[in-house]
């Protein structure tokens, strides 16, 4: 009971901080971010709570144990043995004939083609489209916005925006940062299915787990961010889709196969630069003196700064420094090098409440390399609001702050289905002290 209190004295405290720094700090922004966190509880409930479609999201498991096995033939069959094919010795240790290159990330050249297949066959716009529908009804905000924002929930950043391209010119401020807010708050179906493979050997049904923390995701970014800068009631509105831009399936494929492989080649470039980096920046701290009979890293300092964050997002106090350097690795680097982290933490040192609270929290595009893909995308998109775009990361470092946190909700530690208080919210404000941001 004390964690629940704590993740609830969290919640509110975050979004007090949200309106605090927020622009105009008007009374009547609080409507929207209660309505914001009742329609976010009331998602999570009945996507975990009514016995159908609970199922439906457990079954979401199956469904990626079945993509990473075809996959895997895939990768086998070009890559042999490291891409999982039968080994020709004997493991050292369990494990130690997987390669990551070459057997988790391939899985996101299958989901972007899958994606570009369901997108020409208007499964996928038709499903975004009921999403907005239901953001837009929910909040009152345009039906351009509530398309946008529902689409960042199943594609990348700098897709999201495409769906509403010929409305975007015509966006108020307000708007432009809702859009910015909810393309930081969630993941894209490509790196969904790897992120649930990482952590399904060490979480009860993660891939569930992930798709509701990225669906409530959206709901708590537009509250935030609708907290922070509210915006005027009349609202730009979207009567249409997306037109289909393949002319057959086999295009699509094609399209969508090339596509991942430019953000499969960017994921493996972007993880060697920036561990490197990291390794260097340490082994720069570690000329100094100890503290704690331990050298100084990049990772304890920022987990030293955001305990008291990870403390109002219902961690314990004495499992919240394993918990900031989870969170610090997200800010330095990105959402995937953490959830490799995660994954490989020692049996114990976090609590499975706590771990899945962290899946939660770091489960979105929050950090420096990712704005500036989305500021680059958004600048090429609509070049007319180019100088908005680039003020708008000045409140977005503050907003993620209070939204990875603003997620709270009721599970049961024991299922992962049942009754806990998840609150995630990655501190944007904090970003100021790290030099990275990722989308």
């Amino acid at each position: 009971m004390l964690l629940q209190i704590q993740s609830a004295f969290g919640l509110f405290a975050l979004l007090f901080l949200a309106w605090l720094i927020g622009e105009g700090r008007r009374r009547d922004a609080w409507k929207v971010a209660l309505a914001g966190a009742f329609f976010q509880i009331a998602l999570a409930l009945v996507l975990l709570k009514l016995p159908v479609i609970a199922q439906g999201v457990a079954a979401i498991g199956d469904a990626v144990t079945a993509l990473e096995a075809a996959t895997r033939a895939g990768t086998s069959l070009v890559f042999g043995y490291l891409g999982g094919g039968e080994l020709p010795f004997g493991e050292s240790y369990p494990g130690a004939a997987f390669v990551l290159a070459f057997r988790a990330l391939p899985i996101i050249l299958v989901v972007s083609a899958l994606t570009a297949l369901l997108t020409h066959w208007r499964i996928l716009p038709w499903i975004v489209k009921i999403f907005g529908l239901a953001l837009e009804r929910g909040f009152r905000i345009g039906g351009a916005l509530g398309l946008a924002s529902a689409a960042n929930i199943f594609v990348g950043m700098t897709e999201a925006p495409l769906f509403v391209r010929p409305y975007l010119k015509d966006f108020d401020r307000s708007e432009l940062f809702v859009l910015m807010v909810t393309s930081m708050a969630t993941i894209a179906g490509t790196v969904f299915v790897l992120y649930a493979t990482i952590l399904a050997p060490v979480l009860p049904d993660a891939a569930g787990q992930l798709l509701v923390a990225s669906v409530i995701s959206a709901p708590a970014a537009i509250a935030v961010a609708l907290l922070m800068i509210p915006g005027k009631t009349e609202r730009v509105a979207a009567q249409s889709m997306p037109p289909r831009e393949t002319s057959s399936a086999m295009e699509a494929i094609v399209n969508g196969t090339e596509q991942g492989l430019r953000m499969l080649l960017n994921i493996i470039a972007m993880l060697i630069v920036l561990v490197a980096l990291v390794y260097l920046a340490n082994a720069l701290l570690s000329l100094l003196p100890e503290i704690g009979g331990q050298a100084i890293t990049l990772q304890r300092a920022l987990g030293v700064l955001l305990m008291p964050i990870t403390w109002l997002m219902g961690i314990p106090w004495g499992e919240g420094f394993e918990a900031a350097q989870l969170l610090a690795t997200k800010i330095v680097l990105n959402e995937l090098i953490a959830y490799l982290d995660l994954a490989a933490l020692p049996e114990g040192a976090l609590s499975e409440r706590s771990s899945l609270i962290m899946l939660y929290a770091m489960c979105g595009f929050a950090n420096f390399g990712s704005l500036g893909i989305m500021i680059g995308g958004l600048s090429v998109i609509v070049p007319e609001r180019r100088a908005e775009i680039l003020s708008g990361p000045k409140k977005h470092r503050c907003r993620r702050t209070c939204d990875l946190l603003h997620r709270l909700r009721h599970r049961n530690p024991d299922t992962c289905v049942g009754r806990q208080e998840i609150a995630t919210g990655l501190p944007q404000k904090m970003h100021r002290l790290a030099p990275v941001f990722v989308p």
